[in-house]
């Protein structure tokens, strides 16, 4: 159903880790495209879903990051700490550059296990489909939106398709605007011919081994509105201070206060989830957790957000 697609920098790490039962219980898989070369904190928040019950996509062939060169370590991750646990499966990611061939490998490589091919600027979908043959459709297909426009995706049309949607805009926080849309693909993926959908949650496809200095601090909270046919908008609580990277705590505070008017307001179209009641926590005590942690909790409140909605929804 839901893919939330996660780089592994600590927090998004933390974040799979810390929500693995509510994503089991909701039936979310999270695809995570390791990044850093140290694995303990994949291996953790892997054995965090394993206990849960649940299951995770891990990209065997990095194309940002410290593995991009070298992923041996990560696809000996299937023959060692989780060789028996087969819901943690390999992804193999098609960029531009990927051979034919080397995809064919790949897949062959993890044959025993459930493979996902994540398709983001590959080109040659028409002798990808034909080199598979019957394996086609025993394989799900991730398509990036902006990558594979429908003749890409008609290859691959009678397997598990999931199209997964960037809504969130790369700016500085200082460029976004208090509101705007976010993506429909929670309510029209099938009618997109799709078993699933995703995203980027709240940090965008846009990838950086390091964020600037922070002029301005914003905490970024989606919500589904019902009086526009359930689609999902964004919210963009920003620090009243925005002209250099000094006080990133007291301009926390300007933001954080800005999210606790719209939160408390009766009109709120916020989602109460236990993100949200964290932040109120912080506002209530005057603590600033450091912009990581800001960042945790925002994603944590977009998968609660849409547990919520498929939960009503049954």
């Amino acid at each position: 159903m839901y893919y939330p697609y996660f780089r592994g920098k600590q927090n998004e790490l933390i974040t799979i880790r810390e929500n693995a039962a509510l994503l089991n219980q909701s039936k979310f898989i999270p695809i995570i495209e390791p990044v850093k070369e140290a694995l303990g904190g994949l291996t953790k928040s892997l054995a965090a879903v394993v206990e849960a019950e649940g299951g995770a996509i891990v990209i065997v062939n990095p194309f940002h990051g410290d593995h991009s060169h070298n992923a041996e370590n990560i696809q000996s991750l299937f023959q060692n700490e989780f060789k028996d646990d087969l819901n943690i499966s390999p992804g193999i990611l098609l960029m531009e550059d990927v051979a034919v061939d080397d995809a064919i490998v790949l897949c062959d490589d993890f044959e025993d296990r459930k493979v996902t091919l994540i398709h983001s600027g590959f080109t040659k979908a028409k002798l990808l489909a034909q080199e598979l043959g019957d394996k086609v459709s025993e394989i799900r297909h991730v398509f990036l939106e902006d990558n594979c426009g429908k003749l890409y995706q008609k290859h691959f049309k009678d397997a598990q398709r999931v199209l997964l949607r960037d809504g969130f805009k790369k700016r500085t926080n200082r460029e976004h605007p208090p509101l705007e849309f976010f993506s429909d693909l929670h309510a029209t993926y099938e009618d997109e011919g799709m078993q699933g959908f995703g995203d980027f949650l709240i940090v965008g496809n846009d990838y950086s081994e390091t964020g600037g200095p922070a002029y301005a601090v914003a905490i970024h909270l989606t919500f589904i509105d019902p009086t526009k046919d359930d689609e999902m908008h964004i919210h963009h609580f920003k620090s009243i201070r925005q002209d250099d990277p000094k006080d990133p705590a007291g301009k926390f505070a300007e933001a954080l206060d800005e999210m606790v008017k719209d939160v408390n307001h009766p009109d709120t179209k916020i989602l109460q989830t236990e993100a949200v009641k964290e932040f109120l926590d912080l506002h209530n005590r005057g603590h600033f957790p450091g912009l990581g942690y800001v960042k945790k909790l925002s994603m944590k409140h977009h998968i609660e957000t849409l547990a919520d909605y498929f939960n009503l929804n049954k």
